[in-house]
């Protein structure tokens, strides 16, 4: 077979990240934009088929993001999303020899995630109105997002067939369609057992819905409008704005049980990594947070 113009390359790669890896809806966006990016770019320099790609096009390329003022974590990004496609390129016979195989990251340090205080956690469940229906259902859904970690996405797609309370867990479907087991602990667990068997009936009348936080409009609640329901809570916490989302709380759920003594194997199962190195900027955290502390209360720590 002989290998068509890069548009076809990069929707072969786009469908068997879809079809046989069962990538996430965002990280197949973010491939699709990366690579079309690319694709425009090779095409100024008058290469149409993957085959005329050469490293060195390719290390010019990721100067030109650079040049761009893009970060050197866009970038990075970027060098992903290619290497991804040439390799699998290669795999499927295509090409012969990868052209990003000798491509290096660009070299950045990691800003340690910033986490939200167990107080300010605190403020923050307690911010919406629990007079009403959707508030009810915001803070259920801030204390089990805290309570468990979920990325948002698992969080308002989760469907009540999914929630084993009786044993305090919930079955959670991740990235590339993995599932697994997540505890709740029992103040989550409660809240989600009162949701359900309280308020939740005013936005699904018929009990028709599968889903957990249903919105008014049918369906669930979207992982935008919940974002922007989040930073209004924050603001009525007396919360910083910028500091706060659904992914902060996900920082502070693995953060703070590190702080209080949880196996790092254990935090890995229930955020869902793949690989524990995700998994220990957290310990990082921890420690940068103690060291805070003992410096701030310690007679002799300034």
């Amino acid at each position: 077979m002989a290998l068509g113009p890069m548009d076809d390359a990069v929707e072969g790669f786009l469908s068997y990240a879809r079809v046989e890896r069962r990538l996430a809806q965002n990280t197949l966006t973010a491939y699709a934009s990366d690579l079309s990016e690319l694709r425009l770019y090779l095409t100024k320099q008058g290469l149409e088929r993957p085959s005329e790609v050469q490293r060195e096009h390719l290390a010019h390329y990721m100067g030109h993001l650079l040049d761009s003022g893009r970060s050197m974590r866009t970038v990075s990004r970027h060098r992903s999303s290619f290497r991804q496609l040439f390799r699998f390129l290669v795999r499927e016979g295509l090409l012969e020899v990868d052209p990003s195989l000798l491509i290096q990251a660009p070299k950045f340090s990691q800003p340690l995630p910033s986490v939200l205080s167990q107080e300010q956690v605190s403020a923050l469940l307690n911010a919406p109105d629990a007079g009403t229906v959707i508030g009810q259902r915001d803070r259920t859904l801030l204390q089990v997002l805290y309570s468990t970690g979920l990325r948002v996405t698992e969080m308002v797609s989760l469907q009540r067939k999914n929630l084993h309370l009786d044993r305090g867990l919930l079955q959670v479907t991740g990235k590339g369609d993995k599932e697994r087991l997540v505890p709740t602990g029992p103040i989550a667990a409660r809240a989600l057992a009162d949701w359900i068997q309280g308020p939740r009936w005013q936005l699904d009348p018929h009990n028709a819905l599968p889903w957990v936080f249903p919105s008014p409009r049918g369906g669930h609640i979207g992982r935008k409008a919940f974002w922007v329901r989040i930073k209004r809570h924050a603001l009525n916490a007396g919360l910083p704005q910028d500091r706060v989302s659904p992914h902060k709380l996900r920082h502070s759920f693995a953060t703070h049980l590190l702080e209080h003594g949880a196996d790092l194997r254990a935090v890995q199962a229930m955020l869902g990594h793949a690989d524990i190195s995700t998994t220990q900027i957290y310990t990082h955290v921890a420690r940068e947070r103690l060291r805070r502390v003992h410096e701030q209360s310690h007679p002799r720590g300034r």
